[in-house]
């Protein structure tokens, strides 16, 4: 069998995305190592906690500055020998310095399909804006905000969606088929840069299967 990919899972909150990691990746393609968070008694530390992941938070108020902050999460991380970091709702802005750390990669999901309403209240934007097709997006994570190189993407038809929850609603099982999807194509190595455009992915199908 082979060696399955070290990873740790960013969270803030409740915790959904991390489920879906923990049941759809963990043990197989890849192992969580560590749940780091950015705020103590969240629902997604007791799904680590169930799952017998170590976890740990850590609160912007306990340290004098976002950067002191960072490192010591990234120590924490690379002593649990975490190689990929996935960010599953965590809603924090990570310091360059922190991403230099795990250059194998860090990867985030978004609800929009970007480069459209990156940032916070994507949802909310993209209903301001009146638009008829939401998506969800994972893309590796850079200095900038949701600027990264796109991994993959799934859009949906919400012709009469007038609320963010029911967005959210619809967006939800896409959040939990892709991001443990991009995990797997990390951990088989599928997943490289275009040498033509350094901010475009390219993704080899698993053998035997069409690109999707």
């Amino acid at each position: 069998m082979a060696e399955r990919l070290p990873i740790a899972v960013l969270v803030s909150g409740t915790g959904t995305n991390l489920q879906a990691l923990l049941d759809g990746v963990h043990g197989r393609e890849a192992e969580i190592v560590a749940v780091a968070s950015s705020a103590a008694g969240v629902a997604a530390l007791d799904r680590a906690d169930v799952a017998g992941v170590p976890w740990r938070a850590f609160a912007r108020a306990d340290y004098d500055s976002r950067e002191l902050r960072d490192a010591a999460m990234a120590d924490w991380l690379e002593q649990h020998g975490a190689r990929v970091l996935v960010l599953a709702g965590y809603m924090q802005l990570l310091a360059a310095s922190f991403l230099e750390r795990f250059p194998a990669g860090v990867i985030n999901v978004h609800p929009s399909l970007l480069p459209s309403f990156p940032g916070l209240g994507a949802i909310e934007q993209a209903l301001d804006y009146g638009v008829k097709v939401f998506g969800v997006s994972v893309h590796f994570v850079d200095a900038g905000v949701d600027t990264g190189a796109l991994i993959l993407q799934r859009a949906v038809e919400l012709p009469g969606a007038r609320t963010p929850e029911q967005v959210l609603a619809a967006l939800r099982p896409l959040e939990h088929e892709l991001l443990p999807q991009a995990v797997r194509l990390l951990a088989r190595g599928a997943v490289r840069a275009d040498p033509q455009n350094p901010r475009r992915t390219l993704v080899d199908p698993a053998p035997g299967a069409d690109a999707r």
